[in-house]
């Protein structure tokens, strides 16, 4: 079996796969959307942490969406495994922020190899 390719940011065939198949889902991808201006996106909800520094908590993203509390969990459990996004557990409330890093060197990898 040949080795897996790695380009210059670290990040595998494989990797680019994952997240590739994590936004290939619309409402992922919207969420994703989102919480790009968490600010403006989730102003009309009262957050219990900063939702730039820490992220947007699970309850508002299942409210804006209009989806159960558990599909919402596994859309960002599946972003995270994607490496698309970072999770802060606060209580017993989890806390998503996009992983602005790792976004950017998917769309270089993209950029490069496509």
């Amino acid at each position: 079996m040949p080795e897996p390719a790695i380009d210059l940011e670290g990040r595998t065939d494989q990797d680019v796969v994952e997240a590739l198949r994590a936004l290939a889902n619309p409402v992922r991808l919207q969420m994703l959307r989102w919480l790009r201006e968490p600010e403006r996106n989730f102003a009309e909800y009262e957050a219990i942490a900063d939702p730039v520094e820490v992220g947007v908590c699970v309850s508002h993203l299942r409210a804006k969406s209009g989806l159960a509390q558990s599909t919402v969990s596994a859309y960002m459990a599946e972003l995270q495994r994607a490496g698309l996004v970072q999770a802060t557990r606060i209580g017993k409330w989890t806390h998503y922020k996009r992983d602005e890093k790792r976004i950017a060197q998917l769309v270089a990898v993209l950029g490069a190899t496509l």
